[in-house]
């Protein structure tokens, strides 16, 4: 089964980047195609996580945390509509966290952040090691975004659901 790799914080306001696609051709003897500029990569060859990470994390000019879950995770996420009743519009994004491990889910969802007020941020759903919600585009989301992580006492990094969709794309095209 193929894995996914998700980085967190590279490329973002022009601290610690680099280019996805370089280190895909870098690591192309696990047929590694990056997708997107988020430092998200699927891994098509058999391979440990432990030994990935490793050459991920070799290749890197800067230290990062670095996430794995397996290609099928991503792909029944996917396979739903979490967000079907949900608004929507330009001026929310709907999101997925990816935490560095499983955690046990928050309570109670949905859950607000702040907590008094306008939502800038709202926790869905926690399924395993995703946490769905959705955010407002407002720069204070990224703080709140921050705050979530705090709250689940592990490291996560986020992705767009359009992301998420791209990835169980390029799954979906490996497995066929």
């Amino acid at each position: 089964m193929a894995l996914v790799v998700l980085l967190k914080g590279v490329n973002v306001g022009g601290h610690r980047t680099f280019r996805p696609s370089v280190l895909a051709t870098q690591l192309r003897r696990f047929d590694v195609t990056s997708v997107g500029a988020t430092g998200t990569f699927v891994v098509r060859k058999p391979v440990s996580r432990t030994q990935i990470r490793a050459e991920v994390l070799r290749r890197l000019p800067f230290e990062a945390h670095v996430m794995i879950c397996t290609g099928g995770e991503i792909l029944r996420l996917a396979s739903g509509d979490p967000f079907a009743d949900q608004p929507g519009g330009p001026d929310i994004v709907r999101f997925v966290s990816v935490l560095a491990k499983p955690r046990k889910t928050l309570s109670p969802l949905p859950l607000h952040l702040p907590g008094d007020g306008s939502w800038c941020v709202r926790v869905l759903d926690c399924q395993d090691r995703f946490v769905l919600g959705l955010y407002r585009r407002q720069m204070k989301a990224i703080g709140y975004l921050g705050q979530l992580e705090k709250l689940l006492g592990v490291p996560a990094t986020t992705r767009n659901w359009n992301t998420i969709l791209a990835i169980a794309r390029t799954l979906a095209g490996a497995a066929g």
